[in-house]
């Protein structure tokens, strides 16, 4: 029979064959489990950096002491989200989007291994606070205007934090390819056959074209992807009242 298969792309095998190669694969597979294992052991213990946990943030309840994000537990972790000032929601940064949305399902196993979960942004309360009820987000948010600082500083990280008592310390921080491990879809997406579909990645010769990093973080209401006028982050479609825009709404911007 002939191979009418298209040049380059993966060969089509029996089982067995497929486990074999399968198999060999796991090797690096489980050896980079335990380099990333390796890592955390130093993560834990890299120098920390204590500041003023008094430092004033704002959230539901108005001005808080950061202190307060801790829900009297022992470590904190936070997402520093990125606020577009004066935009309507579907302007809003589609990448914090995807690391908030993906974070709301964590919270629960995070508050029952004694870790609470915040997100902060740079954004003023009064546009922060509807944003997050039109998202439907249960997780606590708190405005960091103008908090300088480990508290606030740069948005879009993932930063941790432990205290003793009232001595609150930083801890850990990263930023760009270091968030996605709080976004799980990125791990299943590297999981198919076409992974994430962005061009920038390793393909089989003969796989489809991948495209802009990102491309598929606003959708229109179908569901398909575009960053055109009629374009949202993904999750928003399905939030009550959510319609079509015109504009992306970016009147300024704080990073």
């Amino acid at each position: 029979m002939a191979n009418t298969e298209p040049a380059g792309r993966p060969p089509v095998v029996d089982l067995a064959t497929w486990q074999a190669a399968r198999d060999e694969l796991l090797v690096r597979e489980k050896a980079h489990t335990r380099a990333t294992d390796a890592l955390a052991a130093e993560r834990r213990r890299l120098p920390m950096v204590e500041f003023d946990g008094s430092v004033k943030v704002v959230g539901p309840d108005g001005p808080v002491p950061f202190l307060d994000l801790f829900q009297g537990r022992d470590e904190l972790v936070t997402y520093k989200h990125m606020w577009w000032d004066g935009a309507p929601h579907q302007g809003q940064c589609e990448g914090c989007t995807y690391a908030a949305w993906h974070l709301q399902a964590a919270t629960a196993y995070l508050n029952a291994r004694g870790v609470s979960l915040a997100v902060v942004t740079v954004g003023a309360w009064d546009e922060v606070e509807p944003f997050v009820e039109f998202m439907g987000y249960s997780h606590p948010w708190y405005s960091v205007q103008g908090v300088e600082g480990p508290a606030g500083g740069d948005m879009g990280y993932v930063t941790s934090y432990m205290r003793e008592g009232d001595r609150v310390f930083m801890t850990y921080s990263t930023t760009g390819r270091g968030t996605e491990v709080i976004s799980g879809s990125f791990a299943l997406l590297d999981m198919t056959p076409y992974g994430r579909r962005e061009a920038w990645q390793d393909y089989p010769e003969g796989w489809p074209e991948g495209n802009g990093a990102c491309w598929y973080w606003r959708t229109d209401v179908d569901g398909n992807a575009t960053w055109g006028p009629t374009g949202r982050p993904a999750p928003q479609w399905g939030r009550p009242g959510a319609t079509a825009e015109q504009t992306l709404g970016r009147q300024g911007h704080h990073h």
